[in-house]
């Protein structure tokens, strides 16, 4: 699929210098990438998630971010941060799938009588800030509720295709969805709610299967846009679904774990297990309904 046939979103934030990205090429091998590794921090890694510091306002936030419960409060973020879409290659791509996603969702919404309100997409090299606390590389692309936008630096992918043997665009393209079924999420009011929960949770444990569960559910949705996002600009070519299970089952905290320290230990899965990232978008790419994503209701 070439990405560059579709429009580019203008809901993109640059904060990588002057937005060059002049070593950057599509993942997987479709114009190679090039840019040091991320360190992954902590045994789960944190991929594709929420700000910890944010969802799990009762855990200890990672890298420095937060060293207790109390909750984040918002901070400004930098006005130099240029707007619009990027020139380079990489950052064209992610602005054309986050089109992709404002497309599909405002039509979702608009069918059951609402409207959907646009994220922001910031990209940044290293380390920028967030109305939910800093940001770095190492966190892994997240979702900010306080500030409605996702953060991501692109190296990320380079990540994916090295570290998680997950390349491929389409791969790429799932993390979007995934990190802006997130933003759905916050606003169908699922994100407040499990906050509030987490904070009246008995355990660690439980706090953190609410987390599993938040992120189960973006799976689905990310299967759900690209569902519809196959059905009206035929995205889907061979092999891109089995790229995007793939790197499901890359990021799961099983699999995190076992790689890091050589054993899973499932009270601390904050994201999911590989089979259960893989069931939750399959579910959603098949059945194309937010419906199908309530994974709040019984065992997941």
């Amino acid at each position: 699929m070439r990405w560059d046939d579709f429009r580019s979103s203008d809901n993109v934030e640059d904060r990588r210098g002057d937005g060059g990205g002049g070593g950057f090429r599509m993942p997987g091998g479709r114009g190679g990438l090039g840019i040091g590794t991320i360190i992954i921090v902590g045994i789960v890694g944190w991929a594709l998630g929420i700000n910890p510091a944010v969802l799990i306002g009762g855990l200890e936030a990672i890298n420095g971010m937060s060293g207790g419960s109390a909750p984040q409060q918002q901070q400004a973020a930098p006005r130099t941060a240029p707007q619009g879409a990027p020139k380079d290659e990489l950052g064209r791509f992610a602005a054309a799938v986050l089109a992709q996603t404002e497309d599909v969702w405002t039509e979702l919404f608009r069918a059951e009588g609402k409207t959907y309100q646009d994220p922001k997409l910031v990209l940044f090299s290293g380390a920028t800030r967030s109305a939910c606390g800093g940001a770095q590389s190492a966190m892994g692309p997240f979702y900010c509720p306080l500030d409605q936008k996702v953060y991501l630096d692109l190296s990320f992918f380079q990540e994916m295709k090295s570290r998680f043997k997950a390349p491929g665009d389409f791969a790429a393209a799932y993390v979007i969805a995934h990190e802006v079924g997130h933003h759905v999420e916050n606003l169908i009011g699922i994100l407040p709610k499990v906050q509030q929960a987490q904070a009246r949770a008995s355990s660690r444990a439980e706090a953190n299967n609410l987390s599993v569960r938040v992120e189960l559910m973006a799976d689905c949705l990310a299967g759900v846009w690209a569902y519809h996002a196959n059905a009206r600009f035929r995205i889907l070519e061979p092999g891109d679904v089995e790229e995007a299970l793939n790197a499901a089952s890359a990021i799961g905290d099983d699999r995190l774990q076992k790689q890091s320290q050589g054993y899973a230990v499932p009270d601390s899965f904050t994201h999911g297990s590989s089979q259960q990232r893989v069931n939750w978008f399959t579910r959603g790419l098949k059945t194309g309904s937010m419906q199908q994503c309530n994974t709040f209701s019984g065992a997941i």
